[in-house]
């Protein structure tokens, strides 16, 4: 395979993950939570990048994906850790702790809730969160990036 088969593998990789979510999102009734959407930028980036190593030839430019991409990773493997309890997340998309509150704080915190929440399963696959799988193929696609530089 040539420099150019594996830098459109990589892109299209991308895509296919972020239309992936879209497709659950539109077709399948399942909102994303704020943590979603944080891994969906790497993939739109990667894309980008794709198309500019391939129509510029720029040597490194795979390098780039290939750290966007493990970075999207990264987030979609602590969004992981959310999900299973082992990290706690944003405040602002997960449910904190109710111990000390008063009423109104209570209250307060269940009508400021999120719709949609980052510490919960919308949808899994032989055990395993669509945040989980995209951290596994994120890092295929990382691999697929490293191999274009290396081609390069």
């Amino acid at each position: 395979m040539t420099r150019a088969h594996f830098l459109i593998l990589a892109a299209l990789g991308s895509a296919t993950l972020l239309l992936g979510a879209i497709a659950f999102q539109t077709f399948g009734g399942l909102a994303p939570c704020k943590m979603c959407i944080w891994q969906r930028w790497p993939h739109g980036i990667a894309m980008g990048i794709g198309v500019l190593a391939l129509f510029t030839g720029m040597r490194h430019l795979p390098l780039l994906g290939a750290l966007v991409v493990t970075i999207g990773a990264g987030i979609a493997f602590y969004h992981t850790g959310v999900e299973l309890g082992w990290f706690e997340g944003p405040n602002s998309c997960t449910s904190g702790s109710i111990q000390g509150m008063s009423t109104e704080q209570l209250l307060d915190q269940i009508m400021n809730a999120p719709i949609v929440r980052c510490d919960e399963v919308a949808w899994s696959l032989f055990g395993l969160s669509m945040a989980a799988w995209n951290g596994i193929l994120s890092l295929g696609i990382a691999l697929l990036w490293f191999l274009g530089w290396r081609m390069g």
